[in-house]
This record gives C-alpha cells, sequence and structure tokens, in this order.
C-alpha cells in the first residue's frame, strides 16, 4: 500500500465548528494509524467570505486541539503552496489540459442568458441540467469580441458524461449516482476563480491524496468529483463520509444549541484532550467500548470500519463531564494556570493576591478540581473560602440538620475546641470534629450536612475537613458564630 496521504481543507471563513474538528480529528488520526501524512489546506478561493484572520484562527484551534500537519501553509511541504488563492495559475493551466482533451469548453453566455435557459428547462418539465449545445449557441465571434472588449473572460465549463457513476464509500458502502443526476458545471468562473468541485480535485491529484475524509454534507459534490478525477485519468482516492452531528433535537447542530466553536469550548475552561475525546466519540467507538482514551491509544486503534454511518448526537451534559474527568486527572499546577485569567475576570482576587497567596489557591484548586466540570467554574468555588454570604436561617432543609439531635449542641462545642486549636491543621481538625461527635452525640449525618451550609453555604461539596482548612480558623467562627449563638 503507498503512504496514506490525508487532508484537511477548511474554508477561513469562520470559527473552527466542532463537526470541523471531529473531521480534522479523523484524517489526524487515520494518518498516524498508519504512519501516513496530514496535510492542511487552505480553501480561501471564496475572496469575499475568506480572511486572514479567520485563518489563524482556525490554525490556532487546530493547534490548541493537539492536531498536527506534516505539510501546510505553517510549515510548508513539496506540494505547495497549500492556500487555494496561490493555485489560481495552476488551476487555469488544468483546466487548458481539460479543453485540449476535449472534455471542457469556454462559455460566453451572460447571466441573464443562462437564467432564461434555466428557467425554460424547468418550464418544460425538464431538470434545469445545462448542455454544451445550450452553452456553446452564444459562442459567436461577436459574443467572443464583446468579451474582449468588456475585459471579460469566459466560463469554462465540464461536459458531463451521461452514465452512471459509482461509489464505494469506507463507511457508507456503495453509492450509486445515476446518469442524468447533473448537467455540465462550471470548473473556472469569469472571474478567473476556480469552483470548489475542480479545485478540490486538482489539489487532491497534485497533493497526491490518498483517502478523503469529509462530511457528508460532501456526498452530493463527490459525483462531479469522480467525473473529473476519471477525465484527468487519476486515481480516485478512497472516499469516507462522516455522519452530520446533530443537536438533542435531531436537527443540525448549530448556535441555537449553545456553544458549536471550538473557541467557545476554549474560553469556558474546557481541557483540549477532554474535547478531542469527546469528538472522537462522536461516530467512532473504541474496541472495547472504552469511553476515556488518551490520544497514542486513539491513534492505535483508530480505523475508518469502527466509524458509523449514522448521525451522531451532540451531548454537552457528558461532554462536560468528561471535561471533569480530565481537570481531575490533570496536575494542579498546569489548572491554577489555566485558572488565573477566570479568577482575574471574576474579580474574586487581584493579580497581586494571586500572585501572593499561589500555595493557598494551589492547595484550594486541588480541593475543588474533584467538583468542576469546567475551569471557569473555578472562581466561584473558590469564592466561598474567600467571600462571606448571606445565611438564609429560614431555610427548610438546613432547619431539618440543625434542629436534630444534638446538632447544635455540638457545633457550639466544635467552636469552642476550635477556638483552642492554635495548630490548624487537617489533623487537629480532624480531632475537634471526632472529639465533638464522641462528647456531644449528635445525629452524625445532620451534623455534617448543618456544619456544611453553615461554612459553605451548600450541602454538598469536596472533603469537608480540608474544606474547614483552607476557609481559616478565623472565617470558620465567624460563620459559626452568626448561626449558633
Amino acid at each position: 500500500m503507498k503512504e496514506v496521504r490525508v487532508r484537511f481543507a477548511p474554508s477561513p471563513t469562520g470559527f473552527l465548528h466542532v463537526g470541523g474538528a471531529r473531521t480534522a480529528l479523523f484524517n489526524y488520526l487515520f494518518a498516524k494509524h498508519h504512519n501516513g501524512k496530514m496535510i492542511l489546506r487552505i480553501e480561501d478561493t471564496d475572496a469575499e467570505r475568506s480572511t486572514k484572520e479567520s485563518e489563524e484562527q482556525l490554525i490556532s484551534a487546530l493547534t490548541w486541539l493537539g492536531i498536527d500537519w506534516d505539510e501546510g501553509p505553517t510549515v510548508g511541504g513539496p506540494y505547495g503552496p497549500y492556500r487555494q488563492s496561490e493555485r489560481t495559475d495552476i488551476y487555469r493551466h488544468k483546466a487548458a489540459e481539460l479543453m485540449q482533451a476535449g472534455v471542457a469548453y469556454e462559455g460566453y453566455a451572460y447571466p441573464q442568458e443562462l437564467e432564461n435557459i434555466h428557467d425554460a428547462l424547468l418550464e418544460n418539465g425538464e431538470p434545469p441540467h445545462y448542455t454544451q449545445e445550450m452553452i456553446s449557441k452564444f459562442d459567436t465571434p461577436q459574443r467572443r469580441k464583446e468579451f474582449e472588449e468588456k475585459g471579460m473572460s469566459p466560463v469554462i465549463y465540464f461536459k458531463m458524461p451521461r452514465k452512471d457513476y459509482i461509489l464505494k464509500d469506507m463507511i457508507r458502502g456503495e453509492v450509486v449516482f445515476k446518469e442524468g443526476s447533473v448537467g455540465d458545471f462550471v470548473l473556472i468562473r469569469s472571474n478567473g476563480l476556480p469552483t470548489y468541485n475542480y479545485a478540490v480535485v486538482v489539489d487532491d491529484i497534485l497533493m497526491e491524496i490518498t483517502h478523503v475524509i469529509r462530511g457528508d454534507d460532501h456526498i452530493s459534490n463527490t459525483l462531479r468529483q469522480l467525473a473529473i478525477y476519471e477525465a484527468f485519468d487519476a486515481q480516485t482516492p478512497y472516499f469516507g463520509h462522516v455522519s452530520m452531528i446533530l443537536g438533542p433535537d435531531g436537527k443540525r447542530l448549530s448556535k441555537r444549541h449553545g456553544a458549536t466553536s471550538v473557541e467557545e469550548f476554549k474560553d469556558r475552561g474546557y481541557l483540549p484532550e477532554a474535547l478531542i475525546n469527546y469528538l472522537v466519540l462522536l461516530g467512532w467507538s473504541h474496541p472495547q467500548a472504552k469511553e476515556i482514551i488518551p490520544l497514542t491509544e486513539m491513534i492505535e486503534h483508530f480505523g475508518m470500519e469502527r466509524v458509523n454511518p449514522s448521525s451522531a448526537i451532540f451531548d454537552e451534559v457528558k461532554l462536560r463531564w468528561m471535561n471533569g474527568m480530565y481537570i481531575r486527572q490533570a496536575q494542579t499546577e498546569r489548572i491554577f494556570k489555566l485558572s488565573v485569567p477566570f479568577i482575574m475576570e471574576s474579580k474574586v482576587l487581584t493579580m497581586d493576591q494571586i500572585q501572593g497567596s499561589k500555595k493557598w489557591i494551589m492547595q484550594a484548586i486541588e480541593l475543588i478540581k474533584t467538583s468542576v466540570e469546567e475551569i471557569s467554574q473555578i472562581p466561584s468555588e473558590l469564592s466561598i473560602f474567600i467571600n462571606e454570604f448571606e445565611f438564609d436561617l429560614q431555610n427548610e432543609e438546613f432547619k431539618g440538620y440543625f434542629e436534630a439531635e444534638g446538632v447544635k449542641d455540638g457545633l457550639k462545642h466544635l467552636y469552642e475546641l476550635i477556638n483552642n486549636d492554635m495548630l490548624w491543621t487537617v489533623e487537629s481538625i480532624t480531632d475537634n470534629i471526632k472529639s465533638c461527635i464522641k462528647i456531644k452525640k449528635p445525629d452524625k449525618k445532620s451534623f455534617y450536612m448543618a456544619l456544611r451550609k453553615i461554612l459553605t453555604n451548600q450541602f454538598h461539596g469536596p472533603d469537608l475537613v480540608k474544606t474547614i482548612h483552607l476557609i481559616g480558623r478565623v472565617r470558620v467562627q465567624q460563620r459559626i458564630e452568626r448561626v449558633v449563638f
């Protein structure tokens, strides 16, 4: 088998959608699994919508995810340039080859004339497919002269063969395109720029792409592309069309479902390895049905035979859970660094306070990272240790615990023990609580629930003793005092 060469070819017209990120990931894993090459190609021939800023955002998002490439705009390679806007001479040259071979021709029709043909076909109940006979009647010496005088270039059309085409898709199996599904179509527009279906084939041929893994919204494009491969007498790559990503309502994932771009998840404090792990499971499954999968293991097991043709549902609840799992596995130093911008933005602490209290903050993060699912949640969790809060003595659930047998006396006794605790260590706090329970014999569950609520305004959270230690002796006393006495 020749060297595997795949490509991810985004258009730089906005942020990287999670669907595009998954396509890039599948290409990356496939290439790595086969010790092949991953090519990044920027398809920026849509001059009105493509921007340099979007290209930089795409590259930044891919880099953040940990998806790298062997050839592309930032690294070069033997088949460049890797931006379509820099390859227009190549497209014109290859179109000339097709015209010389008799499978492409020039069209001198004005847009209104094409529209009239289109409308007439529909009125006659015929498919609105152009043919060379329809287009060439406008190719007269007079029309050529008009175009020349106006500085206009003719459109170059591809002469679509009238026959069936069969695609053997790596995911979907055999797909048949019946004769007459499309008519003749444009290769080069009047402005000299190539159409998508033409440029992508020229690039894939010249860049020696062996496998095309892309979204199933491109299936309809494949017929035209197969015909162009055939016209160039070029080897057709293996195609694999990955299913669409849907929202929980079964409709195509869009902004109405919430965050849909890689950048949005990054800005909310998701870890790249968590997002990668989640995306790979949108359509692919591990042989042992694992859900938490290191990248090295994804590469080891990835194959198109395990890609499901059914649409995948984007479940942000599961993504948050997975992100929480990765946060708990991460080094505390890393989570601290990632948390700093969120802490600053929330104004929980200033930069001077962060720098001066790093050791304490690291201890707090080590504790609270067991209960957060996004790094953006860390400031609010930290605020429990720092900021005071209004306490509702009339909360029914709290009253149920607080009024249970022995709880109030137990809390008073704990207050006195804390007042005399000069060590203030996790061990001394543990001893004080044990002593309190042994002497006052409160209902244990009610005692712990009431104490946690008084100190954190929550009924659930991370380890209580470590939480008490980090809140600090004075603040713990103050919070017990305002409720119990």
